[in-house]
């Protein structure tokens, strides 16, 4: 493979001024331009990219920083990510927090070192408040509150959503409705939480009966082992994220309770594994895929113009109606 030394040693000048070609970057005369440029054309020369990006501090490259990547909501996300990012001459660098140590690890610090150009925030693992001292860092965040002056924050209307899923089981028939939450320290899980609480003390002959979970599957599956033990006269569930709700529904069938017609199951997100389990579950159907497109298009206009203005997107959920809340009325 060709180097920039052959370049030079051909062309009768230094790998420096061949440099400044490439980059049309300091005065070089036209008479050397001009003979570089034949030598570049005759040796097939291709620069290297990666070189070229360390030497200007970019890289053409874009980083997306998950929480967990064995959640199948966030390949999902990276891949309308990744399209917009390719169809704009940047590679997706994918990063995941789990099982890292924020205090000790400033994964914005260490992005920046690699000169990564930009990068979209989907984990509430990393403290808002360390986002907050990367200001220079062109950024997009996802479903989490910021103060960050020049980033794109994207959110859904989760709030709605959960609403709308303790609501349906409600209309379906469901009397006593309980909810699996996931951790507190995340937003969504939060507002999930608060939706259903708003539904329920809305109608004071319901009883509230919320269980913590951890948006995992093996999750739900502790959870509502826990949550029948306490109240086994449960017959609907709104459960906090798919992953949970697929645990729930492998507890259920285990414990040889019928799904709908004994507990009605409903999650939030809508990931594939949703239509793969059997019965197959109702969900709040977040656009995932458009999200990541999204974010990726947001990101590089602040790349491209640095001095954007903070900007706040809020995106709709909608109720997907599937077997594991079909009861016959």
């Amino acid at each position: 493979m060709k180097t920039i030394r052959d370049v030079a040693k051909s062309a009768g000048v230094s790998p420096a001024t061949v440099s400044r070609v490439l980059n049309n970057k300091g005065y070089v005369s036209e008479e050397k331009k001009a003979r570089i440029e034949k030598v570049i054309q005759e040796m097939g020369f291709e620069p290297n990219q990666v070189a070229r990006g360390l030497a200007k501090k970019t890289s053409n490259t874009l980083a997306l920083i998950v929480s967990d990547i064995t959640n199948p909501f966030f390949p999902e996300l990276a891949k309308g990510a990744e399209h917009v990012a390719h169809l704009n001459g940047y590679s997706l660098m994918l990063g995941n927090t789990m099982g890292v140590d924020s205090e000790d690890n400033d994964y914005i610090k260490i992005l920046m070192n690699k000169y990564i150009d930009g990068v979209i925030i989907a984990t509430h693992d990393i403290d808002s408040e360390l986002l907050e001292k990367h200001t220079k860092m062109p950024m997009v965040i996802l479903e989490m509150e910021n103060k960050i002056e020049n980033a794109c924050t994207i959110k859904v209307d989760t709030l709605q959503g959960s609403i709308t899923a303790t609501e349906h089981l409600i209309s379906i028939g469901c009397k006593k409705i309980a909810h699996i939450y996931g951790p507190l320290y995340d937003q969504t899980a939060k507002e999930r939480l608060q939706g259903y609480q708003n539904v329920i003390h809305e109608h004071p002959e319901r009883e509230e009966v919320i269980v913590p979970g951890d948006f995992t599957i093996d999750g739900g599956i502790a959870a509502v082992s826990q949550l029948l033990k306490d109240h086994p006269d449960v017959d609907g569930l709104f459960v906090g994220n798919d992953l949970m709700a697929v645990g729930v529904i492998k507890e259920l069938s285990r414990l040889h309770i019928r799904v709908p017609e004994d507990i009605a199951v409903c999650g939030f997100d809508g990931i594939y594994l949703t239509k793969v389990v059997s019965p197959e579950i109702t969900t709040i159907e977040q656009p995932i895929y458009k999200m990541g497109e999204l974010a990726a298009e947001k990101l590089i206009d602040r790349i491209n113009n640095p001095y954007m203005n903070n900007e706040s997107i809020e995106l709709k959920t909608k109720l997907v109606i599937r077997q594991s809340s079909k009861k016959d009325n």
